[in-house]
């Protein structure tokens, strides 16, 4: 069926459901024209009046100093036959019920407070209390914004004081109490209507939602009436059975203009007519046809209905109206029927707590009454003797803790944890948690958090229903990634803003993926974290299950987060404040490796260290040419072999991104665990690839020999000796013992070089085996370096140099191109040449070379003796360099 939207629109009034009565302040007017002659203070009784104000008492306070200017006892007062009692100027009209000189109520930053009968009292110039508290309203102007703070922090925790614009209405303006949802509370500035019901102001959603829903029709037909504010397109009303979770009927409709529509709902075939849901979504109703499985589709508002016998599937329930309560019928429901009326002045939907059984109305404004209901804050509070921060600050709420993958098919202990810095009770309206898809950037979940409070240490749950939450959600509705969950402050639905990210109003956020899935996200973390790496919520990590929990306070900040145990609603379980490792964590190697596929190559990094290191607080930083830097921080400990692999692939233990050219990579300690190296941290090691002095000066070390290129192979390998350490050219390893030149690759040489200008003398300096190694490796261009010729003696005498020995080589290639060069026949020495004086013995050479600096300049050969790649990391094996 298809309809069309062309009615005009019409106001809400406010309405408040049956509860217990109780006693409230429902409107202040403390800012007149003039010379404030019109100041009130309105309490309001919902139960028999008149009642006695017994035991009853009025607190003024000045947010100034947090401390009471005025104290007024109601004893031997009572309500007036409508409920209300007016404290006010003698110039009021009507005439108030307790008289004050003009000007008694100040302005703001200020409080006015109601007390019960069983309250510590407190006396003019006494500070703020909580003892005994009934209900309050704190206040301040668009002059003194922050000063009412430390009022609110006592009397309405959670809550920001709410802001008196003098200039909001032409004339007059009061703070008025209107009812939300449920019993929850807010204030508006109206016109003052004093010792009368509040003016309070129609919610004005944007889109379409649910106004009125009458079911009470012959052969159970009925009605629901939609409102539509500024929304156009095609739209469809859902009907679900509760006893299958299945579509029974749809019905589709066309929006155009704003306004009020009836769209006719049958709900003879429902299994059981007390108990049903209805849920209104954007598109055709050929997407929901009967007999169609419950859509895990966000709908745009969404009716609950039950009795005490009959009431909705939990996962009905949790997937249509999360964090929400049902509808419950009365007794008169098979008799009369149901209808009910949105009276809840609440902007946002999905909330059958909106509505109340009241009158028809069809096509009119809705027939609400103004009070059935006690605030929420109307309870006695007791001191805790906590000191409790400003509301007003620079902190809001963060992600705290996720768990996207709960051990077991059933994913029955997921749960995201918000938390508010503060640490105290707050208010979390106009908080949206949003969940996105990393393979199509869609929002497939969007939760309203408008109405709930925090626990009294900032902590709010939303999960399974095995975690105990505030909100419960759906099993397996959070994605295992590559995902993100994302916090919003915002008044409308975050994904409003349209198909990309949103990024408006953006709190918080976490990109997490599994093993093998992060290059999927790089949209996700370019528009949400950039320049930041995805997590990993490694499902093996620990024995049980496994969160990724905030461990530092710095919002958008991937760094921030740790692999732990879970601990909703309780301090996260951080690993301790990290501490240099008591033995040496070094670069053991770094080059390209391909993928799993062998499709892409990326660049890694291999650290080394004892068996199951901590690795808390190490920090990996990327030097580009230009002294760019990356920092990424390092988490978990080394494998019982001691290795630890960083790579952008899924056989590492964490990921790396790309990377362009680099200038140098350094390994640092942190000791704050921020994940960023500052200048209080401590160098562990460095690789050096460029000879700019931007990077000696970063570094703090004044480096004198660099390695420029991988050369001929793909990895630098960390090799030791009985002195140095070296970095040798290979084929990479990781997480295999690295390639170092051995004996197993060995080549004999027996050489006598003999230069034109007779440069080599004995004790000279250059007749060294460093020298020896450069001059194969201007030969050979293979990755020769002092260590595969740690063997090898060499010695100088009459301007010839005598080496012999084995060159030791770290492959089968390796040694073939040494053995090439050692018997290149153009190099060989004449016979009378052959025979000659090495270590005082004379030797006759089968193979012998001559190499002199003409065949090297006829070859284009420079001997730069410092470029060879030999790179000492310290002056002593395995142990890195204090800088």
């Amino acid at each position: 069926m298809r309809v069309e939207l062309s009615l005009v629109c019409v106001a809400l009034m406010c309405v408040f459901k049956q509860t217990n009565s109780c006693l409230i302040i429902s409107e202040v007017n403390c800012d007149n024209p003039k010379l404030d002659t019109q100041e009130f203070v309105e309490l309001f009784y919902e139960g028999t009046n008149p009642t006695s104000l017994d035991g009853y008492t009025l607190v003024f306070y000045n947010g100034k100093v947090d401390s009471a200017y005025r104290v007024i006892d109601l004893s031997g007062h009572h309500t007036d036959q409508q409920g209300f009692f007016v404290v006010g100027s003698s110039k009021l009209t009507p005439r108030p019920a307790i008289s004050l000189p003009p000007n008694s109520v100040q302005n703001g930053p200020d409080a006015i407070a109601l007390y019960g009968p069983n309250w510590v009292p407190v006396g003019e110039g006494e500070l703020v209390s909580g003892v005994g508290l009934l209900d309050a309203v704190v206040y301040t102007s668009r002059r003194s914004v922050d000063g009412a703070d430390g009022l609110a922090s006592v009397l309405t925790p959670g809550s920001v004081p709410y802001v008196e614009d003098e200039a909001a209405l032409e004339g007059d303006e009061s703070i008025q109490r209107c009812w939300q949802s449920e019993n929850l509370w807010t204030f508006y500035t109206g016109p003052p209507t004093p010792a009368w019901v509040n003016h309070c102001p129609p919610p004005t959603p944007a889109g379409v939602w649910i106004n009125e829903v009458d079911l009470s029709g012959p052969d159970r037909r009925g009605n629901v009436e939609l409102s539509v504010g500024m929304a156009t397109g095609s739209y469809s009303l859902v009907l679900y059975d509760v006893t299958t979770d299945l579509i029974s009927t749809s019905v589709e409709f066309i929006a155009k203009e704003p306004g009020i529509f009836a769209v006719p709902v049958n709900t003879a075939s429902l299994s059981v007519p007390q108990s049903a849901a209805l849920a209104l979504y954007k598109g055709p109703a050929s997407d929901f046809p009967k007999d169609g499985p419950l859509s895990h589709e966000q709908p745009i508002d969404a009716f609950v209905y039950g009795d005490s016998a009959h009431m909705p599937s939990d996962n009905l329930t949790e997937t249509l109206i999360p964090g929400r309560k049902a509808f419950i019928l009365t007794d008169s429901f098979l008799t009369a029927g149901l209808h009910a009326s949105r009276c809840g002045v609440a902007e946002w939907t999905r909330d059958p707590g909106l509505l109340v059984a009241r009158p028809r109305s069809p096509g009119k404004p809705n027939d609400c009454i103004w009070f059935q209901s006690c605030p929420l804050n109307m309870t006695s509070f007791t001191e805790s003797g906590r000191i409790q921060p400003p509301i007003h600050s620079d902190v809001d709420f963060l992600l705290n803790e996720i768990n996207t993958d709960s051990p077991g098919g059933a994913e029955d202990e997921e749960f995201i944890e918000l938390w508010h810095p503060s640490g105290f009770r707050m208010s979390l309206d106009f908080i949206w948690l949003v969940m996105i898809n990393g393979q199509t950037g869609r929002v497939y979940y969007e939760l309203e958090l408008n109405g709930y409070y925090t626990d009294d240490d900032g902590y709010f749950l939303i999960g399974s229903s095995k975690v105990g939450p505030d909100i419960r959600i759906s099993s397996n509705t959070i994605q295992n990634g590559p995902d993100a969950i994302v916090l919003y402050r915002s008044k409308s639905p975050p994904s409003d803003e349209g198909p990309n990210t949103p990024r408006n109003g953006l709190l918080d956020a976490v990109v997490y993926c599994t093993r093998g899935s992060d290059k999927k996200v790089s949209e996700l973390t370019e528009v949400l974290t950039p320049g930041q790496l995805p997590l990993l919520e490694d499902i093996n990590a620990l024995p049980a299950d496994e969160t990724l929990s905030r461990c530092g306070t710095e919002r958008l900040n991937l760094n921030a987060f740790r692999v732990t145990s879970p601990t909703p609603r309780k301090q996260n379980n951080c690993p301790p404040k990290p501490t240099i490792p008591s033995q040496g964590l070094i670069i053991n190697e770094w080059g390209k490796t391909s993928g799993v596929n062998q499709s892409q190559e990326s660049l890694f990094v291999e650290l080394t260290g004892p068996p199951s290191t901590p690795l808390n607080g190490l920090v990996l930083v990327f030097f580009g040419e230009d002294a760019t830097e990356l920092n990424v921080p390092i988490a978990g400990s080394t494998g019982s072999d001691g290795l630890y692999l960083v790579a952008n692939d899924s056989r590492a233990d964490q990921g790396l991104p790309a990377l362009g050219h680099l200038g140098a990579v350094l390994l640092c300690f942190e000791p704050s665990g921020s994940g960023f190296c500052g200048s209080d941290s401590r160098h562990l090691d460095w690789l050096v690839f460029s000879d700019d002095p931007k990077l000696q000066r970063l570094l703090q070390h004044n480096m004198t020999r660099f390695v420029y290129t991988l050369f001929s192979g793909d990895s630098l390998s960390r090799c030791a000796s009985d002195g140095p350490v070296f970095w040798i050219a290979s084929q990479p390893t990781p997480r295999l013992p690295n390639r170092c030149p051995s004996p197993a690759f060995s080549s004999s040489t027996d050489l006598c070089l003999q230069p034109e200008n007779n440069n080599w003398q004995s004790g000279s300096g250059n007749c060294t085996q460093e020298e020896f190694a450069g001059l194969l490796e201007q030969l050979c261009n293979c990755g020769i370096s002092s260590l595969h010729v740690k063997g090898v003696k060499v010695s100088c005498k009459a301007g010839r140099l005598y080496s012999q020995g084995s060159v030791l080589a770290v492959s089968d290639q390796q040694r073939g191109r040494i053995t090439e060069i050692l018997n290149h026949n153009k190099l060989s020495c004449s016979a009378e040449q052959g025979r000659q004086v090495h270590g005082g013995t004379v030797h006759t050479h089968t193979h012998t070379l001559m190499l002199c600096y003409a065949l090297m300049e006829v070859q284009g050969i420079f001997w730069r003796p410092a470029d060879y790649l030999s790179m000492h990391l310290s002056e002593q094996a395995e142990t890195p360099l204090e800088l």
